[in-house]
């Protein structure tokens, strides 16, 4: 992966930049964050939006083709647009190449009859309204757990800590790690830190977070951030692929997320979206492909953690009330 010719890492343009007098100022070592994953390695991948067992054949393909390592590969539906026999496909698939599978727990805000969501405040977004939405997303966690899938994506702070107690309970497997979704993403380090505390094992940020912001989470937490380096439009549309490094350096450990912005919305999924959740499924990889090549002629694209790698070390977490 890396060029033979980089000797040492460089920012983008830097040689350029100062052989006109432009040099940028030094990088700061107190920017940097001093946090891995377990087992080395400060930075993991991710392929997001793979909404079922026909797009995760394209994933996988492609991902081999151009040869993307990837670690994890997450859903945006959920759990109850999947059949048990689409679910036992996508997990025997993933874990034949020793992937993390992500799925997304139950009913949310956006698609149920509240209409607070649908006003300019947009008022709960994704959350669960009501516990019959919490029973919902516990339903969808236990039986996705229950045909062996590991990961779960949450979009609300009480079922994250309502499935965080159930594995603490043995109600879901003691491996079974926790994502917070970019849709409610934390934006400071106090939130970051409460999520963590409340179970998540992964928090995705919103990528219009500066890299002061990260340095700033860095210096409360040590969770897993997850970041789209390049995001879809409904969550902004940002491109921060010459960034790549810089994130790397102040996120980690960080996931690499390889959205797609200029794409068509395709959630909730089904089968009058095929075409354009496979192509925009294989564009995503193609995606993946460029972020590496950039790390790369940087000379950045060492610290990778080792593919299969998926827990995420011991965290906070507030005491669970017994």
């Amino acid at each position: 992966m890396t060029d033979a010719s980089v000797t040492a890492p460089r920012r983008p343009g830097e040689q350029a930049l100062t052989a006109l007098g432009l040099a940028a100022p030094a990088l700061d070592p107190a920017d940097a964050s001093p946090h891995s994953f377990p087992g080395g390695g400060r930075w993991r991948t991710e392929v997001p939006s793979c909404e079922g067992p026909e797009a995760l054949a394209v994933v996988l393909k492609e991902a081999s083709r151009l040869d993307v390592p990837v670690h994890r590969i997450s859903q945006g539906s959920g759990v109850w647009m999947l059949t048990d026999a689409e679910i036992t496909e996508m997990v025997e698939a993933t874990a034949e190449r020793d992937i993390e599978l992500c799925l997304f727990t139950g009913p949310r805000g956006t698609w149920d009859i509240g209409g607070s969501v649908r006003t300019d405040s947009h008022g709960a977004g994704l959350r669960a309204r009501g516990l019959d939405a919490v029973a919902g997303c516990v339903e969808d966690a236990v039986r996705a757990t229950e045909l062996g899938v590991r990961c779960l994506l949450v979009a609300d702070e009480g079922v994250l800590w309502t499935l965080h107690r159930a594995r603490a309970a043995g109600i879901l497997p003691a491996d079974t790690t926790l994502k917070v979704s970019a849709l409610v993403g934390p934006v400071n380090p106090t939130s970051f830190a409460v999520h963590e505390q409340l179970g998540a094992d992964s928090i995705n940020v919103p990528s219009d977070l500066t890299l002061a912001h990260l340095t700033e989470i860095r210096r409360v937490s040590a969770a897993p951030m997850d970041m789209y380096i390049e995001a879809p439009d409904d969550l902004g549309g940002y491109v921060r692929m010459y960034e790549v490094a810089e994130l790397i350096r102040r996120g980690a450990p960080v996931y690499l997320k390889f959205g797609l912005a200029k794409a068509p919305g395709i959630y909730p999924y089904g089968h009058h979206l095929r075409e354009v959740a496979l192509a925009t499924a294989k564009e995503r990889v193609r995606r993946g492909r460029l972020a590496l090549d950039l790390l790369a002629r940087h000379g950045a694209d060492g610290g990778m953690a080792p593919l299969g790698s998926r827990l995420p070390g011991t965290l906070r977490r507030f005491d669970i009330p017994s």
